[in-house]
């Protein structure tokens, strides 16, 4: 098996490491208007007061880095994801993760980083190779390489592996080192193919035991159209912790979720003496006596 490497991110004032042998880094989700009516119009309207709110609470609620999208239909993106940047850099200084399919609106947001940001994303489509490496590369950046190229979604594990295998060898080509390229194996619903979670699961474990790469997903995926969806997510973010997931997208909102994160580190001897679980458990209390 691969030596488990470590991927640095920071802000001006933050650094956090991400490795297989530390706890889960939670990197929030819910600064995207995608799926989202209510942040959609807040941007649309100029109002940035819903990202600051979601910046800071999901900051208080265990993310300790923040996934940043300003994917607004019809808006001058590189403009707006800059905003939205600004506005979170205002209410914490937690590391961002610049979450755009624009290379100039990835390239605007990187000119205002004041640390390591994580790129989220590329792929391994030659268009998208072509475009976002060479900015990581230039801005010092970590990026996440989605298993996905030309040919789509691979259905299988293995196929996976090959296209996270090139996005590891073209960033290479560039100096980007294998600790810099964060791999999303991919989470796609279940209840469109009942296997997507053992597909994505085993995919996990090739990529770590080829190259030791951190791994992220939206793991949140994984439930699309089910009932019930934070039962499943939190099922399987678990696994998938244990199958060597690193650094999940996710709603550390959802107390089922981050109940599940921590109890998986608990299990996985990355809690000493679980006094992470101790301390979220005294905190969950504190909150229902209010």
């Amino acid at each position: 098996m691969a030596k488990n490497l470590t991927t640095v991110v920071s802000s001006n004032t933050k650094t956090v490491e991400i490795n297989r042998a530390q706890p889960t880094v939670i990197i929030g989700e819910r600064i995207n208007p995608t799926g989202r009516k209510k942040v959609l119009r807040a941007l649309q309207e100029g109002d940035f007061d819903m990202v600051r709110e979601d910046a800071t609470r999901q900051v208080a609620a265990g993310a300790v880095i923040l996934d940043v999208n300003a994917g607004v239909p019809g808006a001058d993106e590189p403009a707006l994801l800059q905003q939205v940047m600004l506005t979170v850099m205002e209410v914490t200084d937690v590391p961002l993760c610049i979450d755009t399919a624009d290379p100039e609106a990835l390239d605007a947001a990187l000119s205002l980083s004041d640390g390591k940001a994580l790129v989220n994303s590329v792929n391994g489509e030659e268009r998208a190779l072509e475009a976002v490496l060479p900015l990581v590369k230039e801005r010092g950046a970590a990026v996440i390489g989605l298993c996905m190229d030309d040919d789509g979604i691979p259905e299988t594990a293995e196929e996976r592996l090959s296209v996270a295998s090139k996005i590891i060898e073209r960033a290479g080509s560039l100096g980007i080192p294998p600790e810099d390229v964060v791999i999303d194996p991919l989470a796609l619903t279940m209840g469109a193919d009942s296997k997507a979670g053992r597909v994505a699961l085993e995919a996990i474990e090739l990529v770590v035991g080829e190259f030791g790469v951190n791994i992220t997903m939206g793991a949140s995926n994984i439930s699309f159209g089910m009932p019930d969806r934070k039962y499943i997510n939190a099922a399987f973010i678990a696994m998938a912790i244990h199958a060597g997931l690193t650094c999940p997208i996710t709603n550390p909102l959802i107390t089922e979720v981050n109940t599940a994160i921590l109890a998986a580190d608990l299990a996985m001897g990355r809690d000493d003496y679980g006094m992470r679980w101790i301390q979220a458990y005294r905190q969950r209390e504190k909150a229902r006596q209010v």
